[in-house]
């Protein structure tokens, strides 16, 4: 029996090696469709979504389940390929695509309680960005639709990671609250280098609150902790917003 169990582990890390040096081709290919002329990049993204076809061989009624699993995958890997299409040069486009095996091969299999909220934050970012980067003169109320879908699959993602009840709910009000600000915002819409104000605001806010929960469901978070959380929340937003170029916008 020892001698077959011996047998079987070989076989187990080639199994394993295999599927590391499968999940490391779609970053190489992409970053070839990319860098070739003509509409390769619609290709790209296309292919990210092929990549996920298994998430409709079920009965349709698990179809919105298995998206919305998928949906923080989905993000990164579309604004993976945003990323590396806008990249000013070839070393940078490069860095992009490794990222992206990064996250295909360490973050992404991640089980634990923090890798997974980490996920779900990296999403909201990377999407966030990704909008701004290549629809930042889109029609506003496109934008706050999109902004909206993000928020809700990066927080769903999050939200379920710790088995709450109310994270549907929980969910929906994490979106409403980037569609308002992204409507608030959108007719101001201010960059700091690449990243778009609404995405700096929702990132602090959201990671901050991340942290709250994630001490709280930890039995981790005081009454001082919290405190010193929303001081520098209050702060950060204040900063940002008094030192902003308001006359310098996107209508």
């Amino acid at each position: 029996m020892r001698l077959l169990v011996d047998r079987i582990k070989p076989a187990q890390g080639f199994s394993q090696l295999l599927h590391v040096g499968l999940q490391l081709v779609l970053p190489l290919v992409l970053l070839v469709l990319v860098r070739l002329e003509g509409a390769f990049v619609e290709i790209a993204l296309a292919l990210v979504l092929l990549t996920k076809w298994r998430m409709f061989a079920v009965r349709p009624r698990f179809w919105i389940a298995n998206l919305r699993a998928n949906a923080v995958d989905i993000t990164i890997g579309l604004s993976a390929v945003i990323f590396i299409a806008n990249s000013p040069s070839g070393y940078t486009q490069i860095l992009w695509t490794m990222l992206y095996a990064a996250w295909l091969v360490v973050l992404k299999p991640a089980t634990s309680t923090a890798l997974v909220a980490a996920q779900a934050l990296l999403a909201q970012l990377a999407g966030l960005m990704a909008l701004f980067l290549v629809w930042a003169d889109g029609p506003l109320a496109g934008l706050i639709f999109i902004t909206a879908v993000i928020c809700y699959v990066s927080a769903r993602h999050f939200f379920d990671n710790f088995d709450e009840p109310y994270a549907k709910l929980l969910s929906f009000l994490w979106a409403y609250f980037g569609a308002a600000l992204m409507w608030i915002l959108g007719h101001w819409l201010l960059f700091y280098g690449l990243i778009a104000q609404p995405t700096l605001i929702l990132s602090m806010v959201g990671y901050g609150l991340a942290a709250l929960y994630y001490l709280d469901h930890t039995d981790r978070l005081s009454s001082g902790v919290r405190r010193q959380f929303i001081f520098i929340i209050v702060a950060v937003l204040i900063i940002i917003l008094t030192f902003s170029d308001w006359g310098d916008k996107v209508v």
